[in-house]
């Protein structure tokens, strides 16, 4: 039991609790062993003790926050995700002809983006945090949209007009995009509960399934440009979304904010209740954290990482392949060009509003875990997608494989942000689940090189080989998901027990102890040091 407050606004807002997903019930946590020259104050610090936030409306403050944080971000990853996957729509308007490159340097160009889109993601990561998230995330914005423009532009042919070109940008682009995704994603986690998490991550990624059908749509009206200015369709699409993607870029320095504790969006009150929320949640590094090896070593070698990494790639590789390559599968179909990049659209709306709906469930009841390996799971799952590819992979029917195809999206999409708000909701500490987030994204985005040579032009219409590995990756993400549950459930089921009390054990009027583990300048320096290895932290399942 905390030791007992005389301060009623201090014992409800700084309560460390872990919230647990199962009975969505506040648990009163075990307070850290420390140092008996640590003196007697047993709770973590009132963050702000001075402010006085009783006037402050935490539902109002919570529409606040998501009005102004989500949908600039969300609109943000659509470029994003647009501007990677706009050459499969430019492919159908004689891109490969017009550069005079074959299928298999087409994919060798689609596969150079991942490398340097993996590698930039972990630094880039801790650039965020040691830098301000409108500067780091407004400047990469401002140069990938230059290289979107840069393809085409500033030559008589452009920069990109041959393979070497066309490598040399696709690299270039990988590196700036690198730091968005995982960026974001970490940057959302410091605003929100765990239980609030999901939600907001679903929405921002479900920018990626708007921008499929967006695409598709922009691709078709863009056709028409074919000629004018001397250039082709495909070098249109290339120009018009790179110009977009610099606007926003010069437009987010202003627009995205910092976080909680600097948001001038937020005034001190309104400032000082968000913290308080975040450590009321067992995220004790709320109100800031200083750079340490140890915390990235904390990260390295925690098996949560590793694992998450390969759960990860179990959905992001066949992300991948389904976002370059679903309209050659539908134009495969028997259908041409225009007509395979609208009939790409319904499929994404479909994905986008299961995507937001499995965010909702996850948060509201609970059960992350679940809704990302479940066969039984009425939304979406692995398992959906994993029934999509079979159907894939066996049917000869074109309308049959277009009904597939929306069975794949809605098991491949919902996944993503429930992985990632899965493996966020598991990791404390602001250093350590920035390094952790970025390493699982970036390992999953290195399988973005292996799907994205998977569909070979040889293998039209049916693409079986490419279905089958895609079908791989999702059974490996089945397997890891279902070791992920057990180890977690395992792990809290230890800390239940008492089995991890080694440093933590309680009060005893008002008294500290010796902690068998080293000592402790304060509760709360016991509680940051450890992060989610402290037993009183629950893990959600």
């Amino acid at each position: 039991m905390s030791a007992p407050t005389s301060d009623p606004e201090k014992q409800a807002v700084n309560t460390s609790a872990a919230s647990t997903y199962s009975d969505e019930k506040e648990r009163t946590s075990q307070v850290e062993r420390v140092s008996p020259d640590a003196g007697a104050k047993l709770e973590h610090p009132l963050y702000n003790a001075h402010v006085d936030v009783s006037g402050v409306d935490e539902r109002k403050l919570m529409r606040k926050l998501d009005l102004y944080l989500v949908p600039w971000l969300s609109f943000l990853y659509l470029l994003s995700f647009l501007d990677r996957t706009s050459i499969g729509n430019a492919k159908l308007y004689h891109m490969e002809q017009d550069l005079h490159i074959t299928d298999k340097q087409y994919l060798i160009a689609l596969t150079i983006f991942f490398f340097s889109y993996a590698i930039f993601e972990v630094p880039s990561n801790i650039f965020l945090k040691r830098l301000r998230p409108s500067v780091w995330l407004s400047l990469l914005m401002l140069l990938w949209g230059v290289m979107m423009v840069c393809r085409t532009t500033f030559t008589v042919q452009g920069l990109v007009h041959n393979y070497g070109g066309l490598l040399g940008m696709r690299w270039l682009l990988g590196m700036f995009e690198a730091g968005l995704f995982p960026g974001v994603n970490y940057y959302l986690s410091c605003w929100y509960k765990r239980s609030e998490f999901g939600i907001r991550a679903a929405v921002f990624f479900s920018a990626a399934t708007v921008s499929g059908a967006f695409g598709g749509l922009l691709a078709a009206a863009i056709s028409n440009l074919d000629g004018v200015g001397g250039k082709p369709a495909w070098a249109w699409i290339f120009i018009i979304e790179g110009l977009l993607t610099v606007v926003a870029g010069f437009m987010s320095f202003w627009i995205i904010q910092d976080f909680p504790d600097t948001a001038k969006f937020l005034n001190e009150a309104e400032r000082t209740v968000v913290v308080r929320r975040l450590q009321s949640d067992d995220q004790f590094s709320a109100a800031g954290e200083n750079l340490r090896w140890h915390y990235i070593w904390q990260s390295l070698l925690d098996w949560k990482t590793w694992v998450g990494m390969l759960l990860y790639m179990g959905a992001d590789g066949p992300l991948y392949a389904f976002s370059l390559f679903l309209p050659s599968i539908i134009n495969a179909l028997g259908y041409t060009a225009t007509p395979a990049n609208l009939l790409s659209v319904p499929v994404y709306v479909v994905a986008c509003i299961v995507t937001c709906l499995v965010g909702w469930v996850a948060d509201r009841y609970g059960n992350r875990g679940y809704l990302t390996m479940q066969v039984s799971s009425p939304l979406a799952s692995l398992s959906v997608g994993l029934v999509g590819y079979i159907i894939l992979i066996v049917s000869r029917n074109a309308t049959l494989s277009y009904v597939a195809v929306y069975l794949a999206a809605c098991g491949i999409y919902p996944t993503i942000p429930n992985i990632i708000a899965w493996v966020s909701n598991n990791v404390e500490g602001s250093y350590k689940r920035s390094v952790s987030i970025a390493m699982v994204i970036s390992f999953g985005n290195i399988n973005g090189a292996v799907s994205s040579n998977v569909y070979r032009a040889r293998d039209a219409p049916w693409y079986t080989l490419g279905h089958g590995i895609v079908l791989m990756y999702i059974a490996i993400g089945l397997v890891m998901a279902i070791i992920y549950h057990i180890f977690l459930r395992r792990e809290n089921a230890k800390r239940e027990r008492g089995e991890r009390d080694e440093i933590i054990k309680g009060v005893n009027d008002g008294r500290t102890e010796l902690a068998k583990n080293g000592t402790y300048a304060s509760v709360a320096e016991a509680k940051q040091d450890k992060g989610d290895e402290w037993s009183g932290y629950r893990y959600t399942l």
